[in-house]
């Protein structure tokens, strides 16, 4: 693997790809589902996963309502072409904005909530004399 990991921190490869037959310590790839998965870290002790990957990676975790927070950098450069933060689908994603940082160099960083959505699911008709 061409980056460096800290074996002080666990890092979870969500990939396409078997694992390599060796990894850095520290480093676990994902086989279960992205629902399962944050189950499960949700139930573990500690906070605050830093999530980098591609627009298909993170709308996978929003469609699965894993994602409470945004952080987004703004860098003042048009690039004209680039990777999308989320991948291309029917999806709203309402945002509450928490906080704002403007730094010297022009780079604005906004801390985003990820408004919960109550997804309606068709209930099956109950018959009132039950």
């Amino acid at each position: 693997m061409g980056a460096s990991f800290s074996a002080n921190d666990v890092h979870y490869v969500f990939s396409r790809q078997p694992a390599p037959a060796s990894l850095p310590a520290g480093v676990q790839f994902v086989r279960e589902s992205i629902r399962a998965f944050a189950e499960r870290l949700r139930r573990q002790a500690g906070k605050n996963i830093w999530m980098m990957g591609g627009g298909e990676i993170i709308g996978s975790f929003l469609d699965e309502d894993a994602i409470d927070e945004f952080i987004i950098s703004i860098v003042p450069t048009f690039i004209g072409e680039g990777i999308p933060l989320i991948a291309p689908r029917h999806r709203e994603a309402p945002l509450q904005l928490l906080a704002m940082q403007r730094f010297p160099d022009g780079v604005v960083q906004l801390h985003y909530a990820v408004k919960l959505q109550i997804k309606k699911r068709p209930q099956a008709h109950q018959n009132p004399a039950d």
